[in-house]
């Protein structure tokens, strides 16, 4: 019951602000930079953005950095919505997913540049080796758009859903496969050749499905390929560093959760058990190094800090969807009632962004934090009606 009620408050929340709120990364919409836009692109660009996802203190509002809704945080509500239907068959919850959705086919990236169906922020973004306009589609984003397109096409039974998000699959091959330094990868954006595992197996996954789908052989091997390059650098122990660069050889809990779910998907979609002993490897690795044993989901495989309901919420998922196991479903319950004593708000009836050694960063986060919490909540409530049948 607390995490059912825990997930209608956020919902609540989200709906009286028509799913618009604020983003670590959202710091480039300040009106400060209207003046000036070429400054987003440089090193004023990157100190601002990361001024603002760092400080506990919220500065948006003196900024100018107006709430809005964002395209992966909108399909996150979608998916919950959808398994709170499919729990409850109450019409509230389908009628919600379907304004949503309504909304997403309206959010596509320009279809004249990238002629096939995606999606990206609703931000300008600098990072430290690429920038990326507002608009502009990233795998992550399309990926999670797709998937709530489809899944409200199958409870639905339309096809307007189902078609951009299938064609999504036609953008990731066609804008985002990679070869490059002797590696075969799916990219985070068009254009950029970093390899990231969690993006590419992603890619993989969905490219895995939309091939099975529409019966393209072609789709199901270049999967199969990409996947492949993921699982041949997977360490010995189980575990993915995040990415090539120099600045990506970290571990943590929630691209290897994303990594490991990705991987099933893959093995679901095209029924084979390639991967089977890297998935489990990966597994047995994921919890004995990215969860203490009171349930606490660190952030990274050598340092709990900072404490964040993303690792907390992936946990949920990829440990009753990849697993499903008694014990890892104890596991899962034993890590959302830890991540509520953490870092719940019970006054706010929202989650806290992070909390460090020293202090907690109280910032509402609609994409990063709340949608999040709300998805994977009713995942576990119902996951847990559906064991009790």
């Amino acid at each position: 019951m607390q995490t059912r009620n825990i997930a209608k408050g956020i919902l609540t929340q989200a709906q009286a602000d028509s799913f618009s709120g604020r983003d670590p990364f959202d710091g480039l919409n300040s009106r400060v930079f209207s003046a000036f836009p070429r400054l987003k692109q440089g090193i004023a660009g990157l100190a601002w953005t990361q001024f603002h996802k760092r400080s506990f203190l919220n500065f948006r509002p003196l900024a100018g950095v107006p709430k809005k809704r964002n395209p992966k945080g909108v399909a996150l509500f979608i998916l919950g919505l959808l398994e709170d239907y499919q729990r409850t068959q109450e019409m509230p919850y389908l009628s919600q997913a379907v304004e949503l959705g309504q909304w997403l086919l309206t959010q596509q990236s320009d279809a004249r540049q990238w002629q096939n169906a995606c999606w990206g922020y609703h931000f300008d973004w600098k990072a430290r080796a690429f920038f990326v306009p507002e608009g502009k589609p990233n795998m992550i984003t399309t990926i999670y758009v797709a998937r709530a397109l489809y899944a409200l096409g199958q409870v639905t039974g339309e096809d307007k859903y189902k078609a951009p998000a299938l064609d999504s699959g036609n953008f990731i091959v066609k804008q985002l496969f990679v070869e490059h330094e002797g590696r075969q990868f799916f990219a985070y954006i068009p254009g950029e050749t970093a390899f990231v595992h969690n993006a590419s197996l992603w890619g993989a996954a969905w490219v895995a499905f939309v091939g099975k789908i529409t019966n393209n052989s072609e789709y199901q091997q270049l999967a199969l390929t990409v996947a492949r390059q993921s699982v041949k650098e997977q360490a010995a122990d189980g575990s993915w560093v995040y990415g090539a660069r120099h600045h990506h050889q970290f571990i943590d809990g929630f691209h290897t959760g994303y990594n490991l779910e990705a991987l099933h998907l893959l093995r679901l979609a095209l029924n084979c058990d390639e991967f089977d002993a890297a998935i489990e490897r990966g597994l047995a690795y994921y919890k004995c190094e990215l969860f203490e044993q009171d349930g606490t989901a660190k952030y990274y495989s050598n340092n709990r800090y900072p404490l964040d309901m993303h690792s907390v919420t992936q946990a949920v998922i990829t440990l009753l969807r990849v697993s499903g196991s008694k014990a890892d479903i104890a596991l899962a319950e034993k890590i959302i009632k830890r991540s509520i004593d953490n870092l719940y708000l019970p006054e706010k009836s929202r989650f806290a962004y992070q909390k460090n050694k020293h202090f907690t960063n109280k910032i509402n986060y609609i994409r990063w934090t709340q949608a999040w919490v709300y998805y994977s909540f009713a995942y576990f409530n119902h996951h847990r009606v559906q064991q009790e049948k």
